[in-house]
């Protein structure tokens, strides 16, 4: 069955090797499981927005349909300042685009919450209650675009608030998750993507 990961940073896995960014581990533990998963494609880049992606899916073209999409996008918008309502519209977009890349089935598609980077080292000298609270706002958005699809979401925001500063938990940049906190969304995600994927057929 096929897999496409849609994202920024976090799914590409800047600082990581690609067999530990968290698509690739939860592919991993689904094959584990016995489920038939192809190596995911991914279309993510490190600095994306919600337009970035837009633009990489109009310039790519895959061709579904995928058994599973994943989508985490936003937290460069809340980094670059844009506006609440730009995203809610430019997420809503995306994740009728996953859905139709998947298909047409928003069963098969895996909404993850955008991290807390204002927990992390490199945000030391930042208005950390700020960076929380403009990613509550954003989560909130995708969390109802989400439910309104009919499609699942995940919340890794919780795990990344915990992790906080722990070296283990971030790479050497002091910003991105590391290979274990990758591997802890991978288990977050995993039992929607079992359920997502349950009787699909090889594709």
């Amino acid at each position: 069955m096929r897999f496409l990961a849609l994202g920024d940073s976090y799914t590409i896995g800047e600082g990581v090797p690609a067999t530990e960014r968290w698509p690739s581990q939860l592919a991993a533990r689904l094959a584990a499981a016995g489920v038939a998963i192809e190596t995911p494609r991914v279309i993510a880049t490190t600095g994306w927005t919600t337009g970035d992606l837009s633009r990489a899916l109009d310039a790519e073209r895959p061709r579904g349909p995928f058994a599973l999409v994943t989508l985490l996008i936003g937290v460069n918008n809340q980094y670059q300042g844009r506006p609440l309502d730009e995203y809610r519209t430019e997420f809503a977009a995306l994740l009728a685009r996953a859905i139709a890349l998947a298909g047409g089935d928003p069963r098969r598609v895996i909404v993850l919450s955008i991290p807390d980077w204002g927990v992390t080292p490199f945000a030391a000298d930042r208005d950390r209650g700020r960076i929380a609270a403009e990613i509550d706002r954003f989560n909130d958005a995708a969390r109802a675009a989400t439910g309104s699809a009919g499609a699942a979401w995940v919340d890794v925001t919780a795990a990344s608030r915990k992790a906080g500063a722990d070296a283990r938990f971030v790479t050497g940049d002091g910003l991105h998750p590391s290979a274990a906190a990758y591997g802890r969304w991978a288990e977050l995600a995993l039992p929607a993507a079992r359920a997502a994927l349950a009787g699909a057929k090889s594709r």
